[in-house]
């Protein structure tokens, strides 16, 4: 017997759970549907390695959502439901090939005193970005947090050009545009400084000389200052059980196994999914789709309901660099050489700018790079329930990897026919990862008590929506954001299709877990009816 809902959600990655909760919230009927057999998207924890080392498989700290909206709304409900944050004075830090460490703390005075120590006025210089980022917060807040084609978007600007008069706005669009590179070089004469800041541009899906980079550097710095390295108790998967409580408290319903086939479509109005081997399931009111806007346009709508432009700009749309994850079980702590980082949630193993701008330019080549920038999350120094009592894990992420592999600019590593991420590749490049965090953590090597590596391939295969790898689900650049993600031809988050939706990484304002993307359309979708 086939299901009616007021809303149907394709998808339950964190913008997913976000929409569904405050629409459940609101009072309306709610269908999750997830193709795998999880809820949570890139929200997943698992013992991948050894019973009792709980790994988060993909996406691990969770900055992005305790300073959203989303939270700002049901933390209070989450929290009923068990999740529970556990946070850290030194979210994060970077080690160059020479052994010098720099932590930036959530003590701005710290920060100031420390990065004068290294060079004179930089501490200074980056009091000023972080006043200056309060005196901006309203606007940069405001536009990525917000519709950008809304009466709301139109009072902010509005707002802002009498506040600032057009050579201000002309003045923040300016230095808005500035490439990290750019930036971080005005700004900070410390290398150290720039190398702490400049991989943090990774985590964007951008790279250091990509335009609008220097302004998310600035975003980032003052995000980590203000809200540390939060981590889920227990594992990240405790977000994903206290949206799922709250959800079914409201109502709702989530089902895994669940894999949309169609989205269904009367007189250009959505009015329902088909799912493999189920009748099928009616929406009332909307269907949101956490996809990328490939699967929406080429397979879930007919292509009745897709005019040519869109097939152009959907054949046309971009995705980014390819990722990779290594885990690893360990007995004992980890002991830096740099005792500084032994307590840090996040080092960067970096030499700077030019270093992550060499990785980033190798990888779009088609190259394995020879020295990437490489990420140690170290979970357990802010959960140590992450592993057994005396034992650690690590979570080490790649963002500078193609997606099909044209050489290995190092040339040790054979490159399979096809360029195609295979075992082989996998460990081999994994080798190269662990060699190299070796010569700042010696005694890594004999403290591994288990590894497991996931290339871009494996990515691909855990989420339909890293295509490729691409852990952002697609190109992050300014021709493929704001007002152009993901076509330009669509605004908002709207579709082709009436009562059709667009939710995720892929749609404004892009990927990171601070769903906001969910957020939007609920609010929108529960004024509108």
């Amino acid at each position: 017997m086939a299901q009616r809902f007021d809303f149907v959600v394709v998808g339950s990655g964190i913008n997913s759970l976000c929409c569904a909760a405050l629409l459940a919230k609101k009072g309306y009927t709610v269908s999750v549907l997830e193709r795998n057999d999880y809820l949570g998207g890139c929200i997943k924890t698992a013992e991948i390695t050894l019973p009792g080392f709980k790994h988060d498989v993909l996406s691990g700290f969770h900055p992005l959502f305790v300073t959203s909206a989303n939270y700002t709304e049901l933390s209070d409900d989450l929290a009923r439901h068990g999740l529970e944050y556990l946070n850290t004075s030194k979210p994060t830090a970077s080690v160059t090939s020479s052994q010098q460490a720099c932590v930036l703390t959530t003590s701005r005075e710290a920060n100031v005193r420390a990065f004068n120590s290294l060079a004179t006025g930089d501490g200074d210089r980056y009091a000023k970005t972080m006043r200056e980022m309060e005196g901006d917060a309203e606007f940069t807040f405001g536009v990525l947090g917000g519709e950008l084609m809304r009466v709301n978007m139109l009072w902010l600007l509005i707002k802002q050009f009498r506040q600032r008069k057009l050579t201000g706005i002309i003045d923040f669009l300016g230095d808005a545009m500035l490439s990290s590179r750019d930036w971080l070089s005005q700004r900070f004469h410390s290398p150290a400084i720039q190398a702490l800041l400049a991989p943090w541009i990774l985590h964007t899906g951008l790279g250091p000389d990509a335009n609008f980079s220097g302004a998310m550097n600035r975003l980032i710095a003052f995000s980590l200052e203000s809200a540390g390295m939060p981590i889920v108790k227990g594992g990240s998967d405790k977000l994903v059980a206290a949206f799922v409580g709250l959800i079914e408290e409201c109502g709702g319903v989530l089902t895994t196994d669940a894999h949309v086939e169609q989205i269904l479509v009367k007189s250009g109005v959505a009015n329902g999914v088909v799912v493999a081997g189920q009748d099928p399931i009616y929406a009332n009111r909307a269907v949101i789709c956490n996809v990328t806007p490939n699967q929406l346009y080429e397979t879930l709508l007919d292509r009745q309901w897709v005019p040519d432009n869109i097939v152009q700009q959907a054949a046309g749309y971009r995705y980014g660099r390819a990722g990779m994850q290594i885990h690893l079980a360990l007995k004992g702590r980890p002991e830096w050489l740099e005792k500084s980082l032994n307590d840090v949630a996040m080092v960067h193993i970096s030499d700077g700018i030019d270093s992550v701008a060499k990785a980033v330019n190798q990888a779009e080549c088609g190259l394995l790079p020879e020295q990437a920038t490489i990420v140690v999350a170290q979970p357990t120094v802010v959960d140590p329930s992450r592993a057994p009592k005396g034992h650690s894990i690590l979570w080490i992420q790649l963002q500078e990897l193609p997606r099909v592999i044209l050489g290995d600019a190092a040339e040790t590593i054979p490159i399979p026919e096809g360029g195609v991420w295979n075992h082989q590749v996998r460990e081999a490049y994994a080798d190269r990862i662990i060699d190299r965090i070796c010569e700042y953590i010696p005694a890594l090597k004999t403290a591994i008590l288990c590894r497991e590596v996931l290339s871009p391939a494996d990515l691909q295969a855990m989420n339909i929506n890293l295509v490729g790898g691409d852990p952002y689900s697609g190109h992050c650049g300014m021709q493929q954001f704001f007002f152009w993600r993901p076509f330009k031809s669509l605004k908002n988050h709207a579709t082709t299709v009436k009562n059709l939706y667009h939710i995720g990484a892929s749609s404004h304002p892009g990927p990171g877990l601070g769903g906001g993307s969910g957020y939007m359309v609920a609010k929108h979708l529960a004024r509108a009816t």
